[in-house]
């Protein structure tokens, strides 16, 4: 790694190599999901994290960290699942200004459809694309740029008017 403030040919490579391979998987499981099923590909991430849990509820705020996502961007995309009955916001007991968001069983039933289509575009596109090796190699990749992501504090986001946006917390 040469530390300088330009990529060299080897990184510049990885670096956008790792770029395009993530763009062209997610519109092409995008593009899927819309033809085989009523979900987006951001409907999808929301309800497997729902889904993945045993009581199907959440954190606003915990999903948002869980997807990586602005809780704005969370909260508006959440609105438009709740009009469409795929979860619901619950209040929560533990803290009277948050909510849960809850999975419905319109999202249970939508993501039992799509999932199936879904797990085999996935193969697809990329698992049968890629020996053993390469994917234990995928893995232990992602593990090492996620730990030190999550070891890094976020620097801070875009003002608005001078005020930092609020904490997640």
């Amino acid at each position: 790694m040469s530390g300088g403030p330009w990529l060299d040919e080897g990184e510049q490579a990885a670096w956008r190599g790792a770029v395009r391979m993530h763009t062209h998987l997610t519109s092409q499981l995008g593009r899927r999901l819309a033809v085989e099923s009523t979900l987006s590909y951001p409907d999808y991430e929301v309800l497997v994290a729902l889904t993945d849990l045993p009581d199907g509820r959440l954190r606003l705020f915990e999903l948002a960290q869980e997807l990586g996502w602005e809780q704005s961007r969370l909260s508006h995309h959440v609105a438009r699942m709740a009009a469409r009955d795929l979860v619901t916001k619950e209040p929560c007991e533990e803290d009277r200004r948050g909510f849960l968001l809850a999975v419905t069983d319109e999202g249970r039933a939508a993501i039992a459809v799509a999932a199936p289509g879904h797990v085999m575009a996935v193969r697809e596109l990329f698992i049968d694309r890629l020996t053993t090796a390469q994917l234990d190699a995928i893995t232990e990749v992602a593990a090492a740029v996620l730990a030190a992501s999550d070891a890094e504090p976020l620097p801070p986001g875009p003002t608005v008017a001078g005020r930092q946006p609020r904490e997640l917390a």
